[in-house]
Order: C-alpha cells, then sequence, then structure tokens
C-alpha cells in the first residue's frame, strides 16, 4: 500500500476520492503542520512508499508549467549559528530521496516576491513550496521511500497569490494524470 500525500484538498480535487492501492492524506500547509499529519500516519500504518502530489512556485525561468519529479529538498527559510541561509542547527542542508530531477526549496510563507524567488534560487533550487523537506526529513527518519510530484502553479513572482488560486485546479488534473501513467491506474 502507498500513501498518497497533498498539503492541501485543493490538490487534490482531481483526484477521485479512492485511488486503487493508496490510502489519502492531507497534511495541512507548512513544515510543521505536514510533519505532524506525516508522522501520525507513519504511526499508525507502515507503507511501501510515500507519493507526495501538488503545487510548487517555478524559480528558474527554464522550468515549464508542467509536472516534474522533485529528488532533492533544502530550506530556504533557516540560518545556522553562523547565519548561514539554508544551513539548519542540526538538520542536514539538503535531503536527497531519488535519481536525477528538481531541487525544492521548503519554507514557511508563500513566496511571492521576485527578490525572494531570485535568493532563493541562488541556494540550487529550482521550485519552491511549504513541506517537501518536512515530508522527505519524515520519511527517512520511518526509512519509507518518498517520490515527490509537482506542477507548477506560478512563478514566485508579484501575484502568485492569484496565478496559485487560478491554476490550482488544472495542476490536480496534471497530476493525477501522471499518477495514473505511472502507477498503471
Amino acid at each position: 500500500m502507498r500513501l498518497l500525500v497533498a498539503a492541501l484538498d485543493r490538490e487534490l480535487v482531481a483526484f477521485p476520492d479512492e485511488l486503487p492501492g493508496f490510502d489519502r492524506l492531507v497534511t495541512g500547509p507548512g513544515k510543521l503542520q505536514a510533519t505532524h499529519a506525516l508522522t501520525r500516519a507513519l504511526e499508525r500504518r507502515s507503507y511501501d512508499e510515500i507519493v507526495v502530489v501538488g503545487t510548487a512556485g517555478a524559480i528558474h525561468e527554464d522550468v515549464e508549467a508542467t509536472v516534474h519529479e522533485v529528488t532533492a529538498a533544502i530550506q530556504h527559510d533557516v540560518t545556522d549559528l553562523d547565519r548561514v541561509v539554508g544551513q539548519h542547527v542540526s538538520l542536514p542542508a539538503m535531503l536527497s530521496f531519488g535519481g536525477r530531477g528538481h531541487t525544492i526549496a521548503t519554507g514557511d510563507h508563500f513566496v511571492d516576491d521576485a527578490d525572494t524567488a531570485a535568493g532563493i534560487r541562488d541556494l540550487g533550487a529550482t521550485l519552491v513550496d511549504m513541506e517537501v523537506y518536512a515530508y522527505a526529513w519524515v520519511a527517512q527518519q520511518y526509512d519509507v521511500p518518498i517520490r515527490v510530484l509537482k506542477a507548477v502553479s506560478d512563478r514566485a513572482q508579484d501575484g502568485a497569490h492569484s496565478d496559485w488560486g487560478e491554476t490550482t485546479d488544472a495542476c490536480s488534473v496534471l497530476l493525477l494524470e501522471r499518477v495514473r501513467r505511472d502507477y498503471d491506474l
């Protein structure tokens, strides 16, 4: 059995209530809610794989507005004792969990500013979200493989909130198509 994970119900709007071979978990937005909900789910049941789906902002101009495989996560909203951005006091700077794919920068605020996006891009990420680092960290603590599929909903620039609201339903359709294709559903 796999666990299908999303931060918000809205990201799963195109998905049927029941997907063969998958349980479903909606965690709520942000790293704390993601950590708490996924930890509780993994305490209740073991899974063969965690499949995360959701939206992300593209912070690199070459990233197309489609579904992308994410294989590494960093945090853009932490600093260590030496004030190095992206370095946490006690957590790894980067979590890798797959082969070739995108690096996503996770933080607890919605990025909708060109200057902020440029600073995050300088950390080596191409996408930005609010949960993936937390999901990956929890999955590694429980030794459960994780796969992350993110649909680009916006460009993390001015107006990104509006763009996200307008594109989320279409992103959900793209994510469902990818899950159905990749898992023969």
